[in-house]
């Protein structure tokens, strides 16, 4: 009897992410903050690297109005004008040396903020961010 080889799901979304970015997670982030504008960086579980998370404003949905552009980005996934900005869980290089999972979501309006795992609506977590600032938090375990 052969044994039988199984994937492993975060290799199969790391190999689905560096398709998609092939940089991702390798180099620094640039943050687009000032004013009104913050960012946002949460930490990860390891297991969760590879997956897309979601974000929308506690205050309303982002705007959505009409854009000239299809709906097909090359990824797995279509969207049409509701859906929700994500970014992909990646492992990133932090000071002092090391690699940790996390999100980054460089440019926010200041505000209150809901996050889901992608495709899902079930809230996973709420934080604020303030205009000017990094804000950092964990996802919940």
């Amino acid at each position: 009897m052969t044994a039988a080889t199984v994937p492993d799901p975060v290799d199969e979304r790391l190999a689905h992410m560096r398709a998609h970015n092939p940089n991702a997670g390798e180099g620094s982030v640039v943050l687009d903050i000032g004013d009104d504008v913050g960012a946002l960086v949460v930490s990860m579980p390891g297991d969760l690297v590879g997956e897309e998370i979601e974000i929308e404003p506690v205050a309303g949905a982002f705007p959505r109005g009409d854009h000239d552009h299809g709906h097909d980005h090359g990824h797995d996934h279509g969207h049409d004008h509701g859906h929700r900005p994500h970014v992909a869980v990646v492992p990133r290089p932090v000071p002092g040396g090391g690699i940790e999972p996390s999100l980054v979501f460089g440019a926010l309006a200041q505000g209150g903020y809901r996050l889901y795992r992608k495709g899902t609506d079930r809230v996973v977590m709420t934080c604020e961010v303030r205009g000017g600032e990094v804000t950092f938090a964990d996802w919940p375990v």
